[in-house]
């Protein structure tokens, strides 16, 4: 199982539903809106690293209002 944060860049005032759309996403842990760079922060799994990229494009950055996404693994060091 692959984990990894996907920090999120909205269009103004679109956060909130970003984030309540995500947190719809199978695979999604959670998703929640937050104040800084980032406006959305998101916690996602999967089975492989090639499933988490697939479920970022192919879903995350299709819902309306995203500008930019960062994907962040977890890793155990």
């Amino acid at each position: 199982m692959v984990q990894a944060y996907i920090l999120i860049q909205t269009e103004v005032g679109k956060a909130s539903t970003v984030a309540e759309t995500i947190s719809k996403i199978q695979g999604v842990i959670q998703a929640e809106d937050v104040t800084g760079p980032y406006d959305v922060i998101v916690r996602a799994q999967a089975d492989t690293v090639d499933d988490l990229g697939r479920m970022v494009v192919a879903k995350v950055q299709q819902v309306d209002g995203i500008t930019r996404t960062l994907t962040c693994p977890v890793v155990h060091l």
